[in-house]
């Protein structure tokens, strides 16, 4: 369905590159906020959504491993549900599992950044450097998270997750374009983060606990991790192929 400027998720997916398997970057000013959500400009309810089909892209763990505080998982799973909107496409962040997929992330190496060169000296860089900040990849989502609720407060004298869709929106567009201050890191490269992240929970393979039953891969017509091709490689007609999980291969 189009939005009120008569573009669709699957036009903006075919225009950035998403849709021929190139992801895209942070830069790109408005990106994925707030594009073509929820249709009446609402807050999206917090529910664990499963999916339908193949059971053993279900048998996932969904408990949390890093975010303690409820409140923190909250206001992540509205942010990236306003960055990867359900739509008549399909399902959104909440439905692909995608906060559990950044939570168990940042549980993990990723988090960490233990496989990464961490030390000085520090120096505020360039958007085009990557990574220049002293903190981990948890202390910045920490951090992130915090300002979010923080910056809800000051606006609108409520907590992030309490908003209406347009006024979290507005919150996550200020971090885009780094009008919140932060320390240790700049909003905009938190922002680049939380997005970078949000898509690749949506596109993962099933077994990280993101792209609930392969739904991610659906949409884009990606067919997952196949064990081969030689049955329909000189076909000349298009293949749809039913997506094949990793966890596929160990049965």
């Amino acid at each position: 369905m189009a939005d009120n400027n008569g573009l669709s998720r699957r036009d903006f997916l075919k225009t950035t590159g998403i849709a021929t398997g190139a992801l895209v970057g942070g830069g790109i000013i408005g990106g994925l906020v707030g594009y073509n959500v929820n249709k009446t400009g609402g807050k999206v309810e917090h529910t664990e959504t499963h999916g339908g089909g193949n059971a053993a892209t279900q048998d996932i763990n969904r408990g949390l491993m890093f975010f303690t505080n409820q409140n923190e998982f909250h206001v992540l799973s509205q942010a990236v549900e306003r960055i990867f909107p359900e739509d008549d496409l399909g399902p959104g962040a909440l439905g692909l599992g995608v906060p559990y997929f950044i939570d168990n992330q940042l549980a993990g190496n990723y988090g960490s950044n233990a496989k990464e060169y961490m030390q000085g000296p520090f120096f505020a860089g360039e958007s085009t450097q990557g990574y220049q900040s002293r903190l981990t990849r948890a202390e910045i989502f920490r951090h992130g998270i915090a300002k979010m609720d923080e910056e809800a407060q000051k606006r609108f004298k409520k907590g992030f997750a309490e908003l209406e869709g347009k006024q979290m929106d507005e919150i996550l567009t200020a971090f885009q374009k780094n009008e919140i201050d932060m320390k240790g890191v700049a909003s905009e490269f938190f922002f680049k983060l939380l997005r970078t992240a949000t898509l690749e929970g949506a596109y993962s393979d099933p077994i990280y606990n993101g792209n609930v039953n392969m739904d991610g891969w659906r949409m884009k017509g990606f067919p997952g991790h196949q064990m081969a091709y030689i049955n329909v490689i000189e076909d000349e007609k298009y293949q749809k192929i039913e997506p094949k999980s990793i966890s596929s291969m160990q049965h």
